[in-house]
């Protein structure tokens, strides 16, 4: 008898071939997550679409498809997290904090107890192979579409029990794949960000959540540039949307966000993406997660890669723990835009050790 999958079926051209490469060995099943209510989304976000698509994935391919609605737990566990974190100043990363709460533990939990599954599967591009006797999280082969970054948070017992059908596979193989079965989502356009709100709407979106608390734009050397209308919508590193160009006796030069100031409600910003208030020399993190116990750091040298932004390319760096779940991380070159609430994940080759989130940039001065 095949051991049964329950896929993870998101509407999307990923987990619909996930599911029909599981085929061959296993008894496959669906489920789409209601992560977010569409009447408080104000259209932005898309789950009654991507629903229909499943649906009809699911029909050419003959599996059942169960419909659970997760979006009280993720209001409590994800959204509100997500705001906290954006009030206090911080960039958080609701994906990582959606993969960790929602799909990989009440997932996890549901198609286990209430659907009698051996595994779950997700069309994430990331592998899983057992090394030393421990399941463990390499890199997807696709390197511009690899997401382990945003997989570090789970441990090698969860390991067990999921599968990435497609980790081996690039896109482009994926939606060939998909285009010879004739499913319907062949061609969709990838999703990205809160409940698959598109950046350009995300804004837009936030002004229903966090009301604007406008305060001062100084630059570093302490000049008043003009006004902002609330830190939460800004980032480290970020240019557009200052609106503070051509200022009297300044140069036609960019300016970039360098700092926030919380206790003030100031914005702080520089000239030019090169300038040295940008570049940091390491970071602390904080809520460290290692995939594997025994990969916790015992080396002080420059031999891991750290990302501390999805498709980053690797930094050499030195990880040093300083404290219970908390690392300094050093780097072996200047590195630009840390941002405190992102994330920090760690790898030795293609393996990813883990991560955690950052909490403070380390500068020369």
């Amino acid at each position: 008898m095949k051991k049964k999958v329950i896929v993870a079926m998101s509407g999307g051209v990923d987990s619909s071939v996930s599911a029909w490469l599981l085929q061959k060995r296993y008894h496959v099943e669906g489920v789409f997550m209601k992560n977010w209510e569409e009447e408080d989304s104000q259209n932005y976000c898309h789950s009654k679409k991507d629903l229909q698509d499943a649906q009809l994935v699911c029909q050419t391919l003959n599996i059942p498809l169960h419909v659970v609605n997760f979006s009280i737990e993720y209001w409590e566990k994800v959204f509100q997290v997500f705001l906290s974190e954006m009030k206090k100043g911080n960039t958080p990363n609701p994906d990582i904090l959606c993969n960790q709460e929602i799909k990989f533990k009440l997932f996890l939990k549901f198609a286990c107890i209430n659907l009698n599954a051996h595994f779950i599967a997700t069309g994430h591009y990331a592998q899983i192979k057992i090394i030393n006797n421990y399941y463990t999280l390499l890199r997807g082969i696709d390197k511009k579409k690899d997401q382990s970054y945003f997989l570090y948070t789970l441990s090698s017992q969860q390991l067990k029990k999921i599968l990435f059908p497609i980790g081996h596979l690039k896109k482009k193989k994926v939606r060939e794949i998909a285009s010879h079965l004739k499913l319907i989502v062949a061609n969709k356009k990838d999703s990205t960000g809160i409940c698959f709100i598109q950046p350009k709407k995300f804004n837009f979106f936030l002004k229903k959540f966090l009301k604007n608390n406008n305060g001062d734009i100084y630059s570093v050397s302490g000049e008043k540039l003009g006004t902002h209308k609330g830190l939460f919508y800004y980032t480290i590193g970020q240019r557009k949307g200052l609106n503070i160009g051509g200022k009297k006796n300044k140069e036609n030069i960019p300016w970039y966000v360098i700092k926030k100031n919380i206790q003030n409600n100031v914005l702080i910003v520089d000239q030019g993406n090169n300038n040295i208030f940008l570049f940091s020399i390491g970071l602390i993190a904080h809520s460290v997660n290692w995939i594997n116990k025994n990969h916790i750091i015992k080396s002080k040298d420059y031999c891991y890669f750290v990302k501390t932004r999805y498709l980053q390319k690797d930094i050499l760096s030195k990880i040093i723990p300083i404290g219970y779940n908390s690392v300094k991380v050093l780097f072996s070159t200047l590195v630009c835009a840390i941002t405190p609430g992102q994330s920090v994940v760690f790898y030795q080759d293609n393996i990813c050790l883990g991560g955690g989130i950052i909490s403070a940039q380390l500068t020369y001065s």
